[in-house]
């Protein structure tokens, strides 16, 4: 009998993770070729429970939980199965492109950062965007250069400077609900109480300066992502517009978001510079 309708069936639940998760995620991935879409599907639906576990299930033990995901992920990265759809269609991702465990221990490790309280020194945090930001991206450009580690090499980079560009925007959005519900002040230096219009824009600055860096890979990706990174670019470029005009004391109070026509503006605008070869 084939395996081939559970490995088809545990990356379509990746998909359904990614899509009811990530609207805007969902919609730049189903831009990428086919081959390789599935893919950031699978890696997708990794990071986002192990980010659920850390975020959301407040009501049970956490620190359990995720150590149990990570001690199934090497079950089933060793035994090359797993009765988690989501942890076997992950793991033959990560087989099929042979992605460095190094960059899945140090996502997790991340995680289990998020499990106590979070006020961060500067060393932390930028191991914390490591691993949560950086190897997340690296990851994906493993599956975007197809095995081509010359690629992967002068990508690196970029594809650093680009996840944790989005990381950091990602903090900055969501700084209400980390510090009222989580707990968690990731900026170093910052707290509610100090956070004003002028620490404000030094993160902005420094999240501008790392999208810059990251532009000029992402105009360097293969054809066959280029398009879907380029749209996720654009859409968290425009978030941080957004949080750029937003008062120091609004983000502390509510959630910026980005409206959905604003988000097909960006998809439209970004199918035509890709057509016209103009990113």
């Amino acid at each position: 009998m084939s395996y081939d309708l559970y490995h088809t069936t545990s990356s379509n639940i990746s998909k359904l993770i990614t899509r009811s998760y990530s609207t805007s995620f969902s919609i730049a991935v189903s831009t990428l070729q086919p081959k390789i879409r599935a893919d950031i599907y699978n890696i997708y639906g990794f990071v986002r429970l192990a980010d659920e576990i850390v975020d959301t299930f407040q009501e049970h033990r956490k620190a359990e939980l995720l150590y149990r995901f990570e001690a199934q992920f090497y079950q089933a990265y060793y035994e090359g199965i797993s009765l988690n759809p989501v942890l076997h269609a992950f793991v033959r991702t990560v087989k099929k492109y042979d992605i460095s465990l190094d960059l899945v221990d140090d996502f997790i490790e991340s995680m289990k950062m998020d499990l106590g309280k979070v006020l961060y020194s500067k060393k932390n945090y930028d191991k914390y965007i490591h691993g949560s930001a950086n190897v997340v991206g690296l990851m994906c450009l493993y599956v975007f250069v197809e095995g081509d580690l010359e690629k992967y090499e002068k990508l690196k980079k970029p594809a650093m400077m680009l996840g944790s560009a989005f990381q950091k925007v990602n903090f900055l959005r969501d700084l209400k609900d980390d510090i009222h519900l989580l707990d968690r002040q990731y900026f170093p230096g910052f707290n509610s109480n100090n956070f004003s219009d002028e620490i404000k824009k030094q993160i902005v600055a420094e999240i501008e300066n790392e999208f810059a860096d990251a532009f000029q890979g992402v105009k360097r990706l293969p054809v066959n992502s280029r398009l879907a990174v380029y749209i996720a670019y654009k859409y968290y470029r425009l978030l941080l517009r957004k949080l750029k005009r937003t008062s120091s004391k609004k983000i502390l109070t509510q959630r910026v978001r980005v409206p959905n026509y604003q988000k097909m503006v960006v998809l439209a605008d970004s199918f035509i510079r890709h057509k016209v070869n103009i990113i």
